[in-house]
């Protein structure tokens, strides 16, 4: 079983900037997508941005600002977070997603607080 473990996540005012960390316990083959997800309080999850096909692919709400990224060599993903908003406070999660639904794996998630 392969384990997602992401990091990077804490408190941060308002414009400021994060960097979360997504890490797979080994090395993962026939990936369909790779994406980051999140959910506030009392919100459904949501996608936030995703790698498929080669593409990226970002909600309206972060676009310009989130930027999604991976380093196969390292097994890893990262999501750079720029210009943040109190909307964006969330736990977000990593979700790697093999082809024909051989596997779909989550990250346990790292709190985000965008906060003055």
């Amino acid at each position: 079983q392969v384990q997602l473990v992401e990091s990077g996540g804490g408190l941060v005012q308002p414009g400021g900037s994060l960097r979360l960390s997504c890490a797979a316990s080994r090395s993962i083959s026939s990936i369909y997508s790779m994406g980051w997800y999140r959910q506030a309080p009392g919100k459904q999850r949501e996608l936030v941005a995703m790698i498929i096909g080669g593409s990226t692919n970002y909600a309206d709400s972060v676009k310009g600002r989130f930027i999604i990224s991976r380093d196969s060599a390292k097994n890893s993903m990262y999501l750079q977070m720029n210009s943040l908003k109190p909307e964006d406070t969330a736990v977000y999660y990593c979700n790697w997603k093999g082809l024909f639904a051989r596997y779909d794996y989550w990250g346990q998630g790292t709190q985000v607080t965008v906060s003055s």
